[in-house]
């Protein structure tokens, strides 16, 4: 990355940044501002057999020290500059971490071998030999560094593979990835076309990858089933390979919303790494590869104490439990609960724990499997806009089974809850008119009318029956999932000929399906506690009587400042039931029962119309004002005025005063020093820097633009390097290119593991800087959730198609009941829906033979907070 691009972000020193020529590769370093320890950063292109692998090291601190060191893979179709936020956070922890393109990616070259352990094992192998030599790696042994691998998806895997292949490796931490690339696209002998086709087409192409992987994908997506020399093949380049060698400490952390990689890639990894005799821990968190919230500051918090624990030998780390699962709370508008809650266990319990059978009924049944396998059933749809798949809890879905192409069968309605955790399994008879068969199995969430119902996290299993012919009794294993069953709500087994996602045989075949006795196997886990919200502290402290005792909590509840909670300690803000009334305000609440979280890495957005509380959420936020109710915490600290973890936030809320005769510099040098911190926290320059106020730090305020003032207000706000940032209005009265750049300083200062709350009225910038949003109207919660939630939607989607599609198909797509319009752009179809869902558009577009490969919202954020607060704009 040219060196002119991180201006803002690296203080390159003199000299020290030329460019030195060495094996064909730029390198340069930096260091950071006077004061807190900066972040050193050297970018390399080193020399491998094949290839040139581009590399990133970076480090904090003086050149003493020892320190562990942390590799970071990338995701596929990515490359080192996706992972550069993360690289610096643990650098500013201690580590030494080093980040590098994998061959065919980013500004390496050579040809995309899958992980081959010829070359991308290998190299990771090359890059520790690497990091022994550097003076700052602390060693185990001649040649041996301590150290880490971490990575996300195509990372992931990376992290498993050096553990099994490299002893020098000590501890992982992968994150949604596989462990077996058969079983992920040939799961139970069926082909994963959709996603095969997506896999190669993001990486740029059949020919970016070695010449036998790219004959392995044709030949399979012609035949529409496998071979056993492409199952061989992709065997040899999975971790499973070499699952018995890999017996370091491993931190595994899987999506739930994950067709791709589903949780029993990461179960399979557990289970044989826990049998090699390493600790283990297991984390489903929300989102995945088909959408929804990924959690991305809370599980970097978690890789870091996983590293501190394993790397450092520091005991006092915080691994957390062996098992913990994030569970969907729900989207309320009135209170604003949070979304997301943790469930934790003392041990994994697999996929099979606690089952509870659920006794099902239905007749033997026949349907037929169609003609070229369409029109298919639809479960996932991969890039399906918002990550509807992780929102089934909440009733939302999009799925669709055709009449005649799948068996049925129903539980009675439950008398009493059922909370699913694992893998359900039920026995079938199945019957082929040839000889083999090709099911789909799913079991739904039927709502109490027997109508409405919610395929959990949109997954599917695939089963290949060969010999089916005469009847062959199968155990169909269903997808692992964590899904709640209301009572009144029953479990609907549908067993389907077709589904979008796979390959079904193509010649015609009737397929009879028939209970096998036993009924639905259900894995729960009771000893998963869901973390429930604490009461306020004076529900529970109330005394049932005494006017005496009664008046000293009165006084207690304005003195007191509860104890911290720890399990907020990672949490940079939680608001419980905020309220607040100004007098003579009448009934009118400014802000009133406002409830939201938010997380490590975020940058979110506040909006809401004039008078909305934004403002006044603020400024209690920032202990200016108290509330009337509720409570808020910081890293798990209550704010009241004065609060000492304040100073762990920095704000810029309604402007800053400043003295006019002074210079810029000068007036946060003034502002630093009555905060009473010592000088050399401040980190001037690094704001200053950031701000981009350049000479003019040295002139009198007096002289400077609205614009000006407006950059060394957040100048201000940034001294210190807060881990919250809290920004108000931050663009008012900057140029374009000025609100461009503010854009970038918040991405970036949040990349670093910090989080930026900012309250803005520019939608378009919130848009495209924020990744979650918080609505407010009239004081209260509308919505909250990560952006791509909100802005999904709305009544226009974007489907994306094998191919652009015809004038003919758009002109009847557009003539469709239900579609107000069909428009045919640069990104695909672009479809307004008048009555119809998305499952009936998608059905509709398969028997038009258009090949979908994507569904999503195509809705601005300015359309979506207009429909959220009505006529309060």
């Amino acid at each position: 990355m040219e060196i002119s691009m991180r201006r803002r972000r690296w203080r390159v020193a003199a000299g020290a940044a030329a460019l030195v020529a060495l094996a064909g590769a730029g390198v340069w370093s930096a260091a950071g501002a006077s004061g807190a320890p900066a972040v050193h950063r050297e970018d390399r292109v080193l020399d491998m057999p094949g290839a040139k692998i581009d590399t990133s090291f970076f480090t904090a601190g003086g050149a003493g020290g020892k320190r562990p060191a942390v590799l970071i893979g990338h995701g596929f179709g990515g490359s080192k500059d996706e992972v550069s936020g993360q690289a610096e956070q643990l650098a500013r922890e201690g580590y030494a971490v080093l980040t590098w393109s994998a061959r065919g990616f980013g500004r390496s070259t050579g040809q995309i071998g899958l992980n081959d352990p010829d070359f991308e094992v290998k190299d990771v192998s090359r890059l520790i030999d690497w990091l022994a030599r550097r003076p700052e790696v602390r060693l185990d042994g001649a040649g041996d560094p301590r150290v880490g691998v971490t990575g996300v998806s195509y990372g992931g895997a990376i992290s498993l593979l050096a553990a099994g292949y490299d002893r020098r490796v000590d501890a992982i931490a992968p994150e949604m990835t596989y462990w077996n690339l058969s079983d992920v696209f040939f799961p139970d002998g069926v082909y994963k076309k959709l996603w095969a086709g997506i896999f190669v087409s993001t990486a740029g192409g059949c020919q970016k990858f070695e010449p036998e992987i790219c004959a392995l994908y044709n030949r399979v997506a012609s035949a529409g089933r496998p071979d056993q020399e492409a199952e061989k093949l992709l065997e040899a380049r999975s971790p499973s390979a070499v699952g018995s060698r890999i017996k370091v400490p491993a931190l595994i952390m899987q999506g739930q919303t994950d067709s791709l990689f589903p949780l029993g890639q990461a179960d399979a990894m557990a289970r044989a790494v826990k049998a090699n005799g390493a600790p283990v821990a297991v984390d489903w968190i929300a989102g995945g590869h088909d959408g929804g919230d990924r959690e991305t500051g809370r599980t970097r918090a978690r890789v870091t104490q996983w590293f501190d624990r394993y790397l450092k030998g520091d005991k006092s780390a915080d691994t957390g439990p062996a098992f913990r699962v994030t569970r969907t709370g729900g989207l309320n508008s009135t209170d604003g609960s949070a979304q997301l809650r943790g469930a934790s266990d003392d041990t994994y319990p697999g996929l099979a724990a606690g089952p509870h059978t659920v006794a099902l009924t239905g007749r033997e049944q026949r349907f037929d499997n169609p003609p070229g396998g369409a029109p298919p059933a639809i479960s996932a749809v991969p890039g399906l806009g918002a990550g509807l798949s992780g929102l089934s809890s909440l009733g939302v879905g999009v799925s669709l089974d055709f009449p005649g192409q799948y068996a049925r069968f129903d539980s009675a309605r439950l008398t009493t809850g059922l909370h699913i955790t694992g893998s359900p399994t039920v026995r079938l008879k199945v019957t082929s008119s040839g000889d083999s068969a090709v099911i789909f199995g799913k079991v739904y969430d039927v709502g109490p009318d027997g109508k409405q119902q919610v395929l959990p996290s949109q997954l599917v299993a695939p089963l290949r029956v060969d010999g089916a012919k005469n009847g062959r009794s199968v155990e169909l294993t269903l997808p692992a999932v964590d899904h709640a069953v209301e009572p009144g709500h029953r479990l609907r087994l549908v067993v389907a000929a077709t589904d979008l996602g796979f390959a079904s045989p193509a010649a015609p075949a009737t397929y009879t399906v028939a209970l096998d006795g036993g009924g639905l196997s259900v894995p729960t886990v009771p000893a998963a506690r869901t973390a429930s919200a604490g009461l306020p502290w004076w529900v529970w402290g109330l005394p049932l009587g005494g006017a005496l005792i009664g008046g000293a909590l009165l006084i207690t509840r304005r003195t007191h400042t509860p104890t911290p909670d720890p399990e907020l300690a990672q949490v940079p803000l939680q608001i419980a039931d905020l309220t607040k009334k100004y007098a003579r305000a009448g009934d009118r609440y400014a802000v009133r029962e406002l409830s939201f979280r938010v997380e490590r890495g975020q940058v979110l957005g506040l909006l809401g119309p004039n008078g909305a509380g934004k403002t006044t959420t603020l400024r209690m936020l920032m202990g200016l004002i108290r509330p009337d109710g509720g409570e808020i915490r910081v890293f798990g600290h209550a704010i009241r005025p004065g609060s000492p973890v304040l100073s762990r936030v920095g704000a810029f809320v309604e402007g800053a005063g400043f003295l006019p005769h002074l210079s810029g510099r000068e007036n946060l040098e003034l502002y630093w020093k009555a905060t009473g911190r010592p000088a050399g926290d401040s980190r001037i320059g690094e704001a200053l820097e950031i701000a981009g106020l350049g000479d003019a730090v040295q002139r009198a305020v007096r002289t400077y633009s609205q614009g000006m003032r407006q950059r060394l207000a957040i100048a201000q706000a940034m001294l210190g390097m807060p881990d919250l940032l809290i920004l108000d209005e931050p663009t008012n009265g900057l140029d374009p290119p000025q609100i461009r750049e503010m854009r970038d300083v918040m991405i970036r200062y949040a990349e670093g593991g910090r989080t930026v709350i900012v309250s803005s009225h520019l939608l378009s910038e919130v848009e495209q800087s924020c990744t979650h949003l918080v609505v407010m109207d009239r004081g209260r919660l509308v919505q909250a959730g990560p952006v791509a939630e909100i802005t999904g939607s709305g009544d226009t989607l974007l489907v994306t198609t094998e191919g652009r599609p015809g004038e003919a198909v758009v002109d009847k797509v557009a003539a469709l009941p239900g579609i107000g319009s069909a428009l045919r752009t640069d990104e695909g179809l672009l479809v307004r829906l008048d009555g119809a869902t998305a499952t009936e558009l998608i059905a509709e577009l398969l028997r038009l033979d258009v090949q979908v490969t994507g569904v999503g919202p195509h809705r601005r954020l300015e359309d979506a907070f207009l429909t959220l607060i009505g006529g309060s704009a």
